[in-house]
C-alpha cells in the first residue's frame, strides 16, 4: 500500500469512507480535498456489472459535457482533398492526408488528444493501429470520430467544448473526466448528470442485474469519495 504525506491524510480524514455520498455532496467534498498546486481533473470511476470479455457485453460511447472540460483539446483529422480542406477550415491543429503524416504517426509521433477520420481514409488509417491504438486514440465509428466530412466541423467544436469518450476496462471499469477543481460545484454536477445519462444509454442489451455497480469521484492525487450510485441514476440532465 502506497504511502500518503500528511497533506493528504488530513483531508481524506474528511471524507467517510463508509459513506455513498449523494452527487453533489461528493463533488464538493472532491473540491475540498483536492492538494495539487494546479488545477486538478475531476475524474468518475465507474464499476460496471458486466463481464467485458463478452462481445455483446462492450460500453463505450461519448459524453458531451455541458459544462466543458476546462483543458486545451489538440484535434487532428485524417482527411483528402476538400474533406482536408473543410477540416482546416473548422480549425482542426493537424491535417494527416500524405504518406508523409502516416509515417510520422507510425514512428511513433502522438502530440494531440483526439483523432478524427472520414471513412474514405479508414483503410490507411488502420494500418496505424499499433502506435493510435495502444494510445486510444484510433478513430472509431462507434465513438463517433470517423463521419462524413460534413459532420467533422460539428465534431471538432464539440470536442473543444468538452467531449468525452468512454469505454470499458479488462476489468469492468471505465474511467472519465468531467471538468478541474476550479469549476463551480453546479458546473461539475451538470457534467456529472450528463455522464450518467451517457452510460445509462450505452447499456448493452446482453446486461443483466445491476448495472452501475460501484461510483467513485476523485480529483487528480486526491481521496476517491463514494457516491451513491441509485441518486447518481436517478439524476436529470438539462
Amino acid at each position: 500500500m502506497a504511502k500518503h504525506g500528511k497533506k493528504y491524510l488530513a483531508v481524506a480524514a474528511k471524507v467517510d469512507p463508509n459513506k455513498a455520498y449523494a452527487p453533489a455532496e461528493a463533488l464538493a467534498l472532491v473540491k475540498e480535498t483536492s492538494i495539487t498546486k494546479f488545477d486538478a481533473t475531476v475524474e468518475v470511476h465507474i464499476r460496471l456489472g458486466i463481464d467485458p470479455r463478452q462481445s455483446d457485453q462492450q460500453v463505450r460511447g461519448v459524453c458531451l459535457m455541458p459544462g466543458g472540460l476546462g483543458k486545451t483539446v489538440r484535434i487532428l483529422v485524417f482527411a483528402e482533398g476538400e474533406a482536408a480542406r473543410a477540416a482546416q477550415e473548422a480549425g482542426a491543429d493537424y491535417i494527416i492526408s500524405d504518406d508523409e503524416g502516416y509515417n510520422k504517426i507510425r514512428g511513433g509521433w502522438t502530440d494531440f488528444d483526439v483523432a478524427m477520420a472520414v471513412p474514405e481514409v479508414m483503410k490507411k488509417v488502420g494500418g496505424l493501429g499499433r502506435v493510435l491504438g495502444a494510445r486510444g486514440l484510433m478513430p472509431n465509428p462507434k465513438a463517433g470520430t470517423v463521419a462524413p466530412s460534413s459532420d467533422i466541423p460539428r465534431l471538432i467544436r464539440e470536442a473543444r467544448a468538452g467531449r468525452a469518450e468512454f469505454r470499458i476496462d479488462k476489468t469492468a471499469n471505465v474511467h472519465v473526466p468531467i471538468g478541474k477543481v476550479s469549476f463551480a460545484a453546479d458546473k461539475l454536477t451538470l457534467n456529472f448528470a450528463a455522464l450518467m445519462d451517457a452510460l445509462k444509454k450505452a447499456r448493452p442489451a446482453a446486461a443483466k442485474g445491476v448495472y452501475i455497480k460501484k461510483l467513485v469521484v476523485t480529483s487528480t492525487m486526491g481521496p476517491g469519495v463514494k457516491v451513491d450510485a441509485n441518486l447518481a441514476q436517478s439524476m436529470e440532465t438539462v
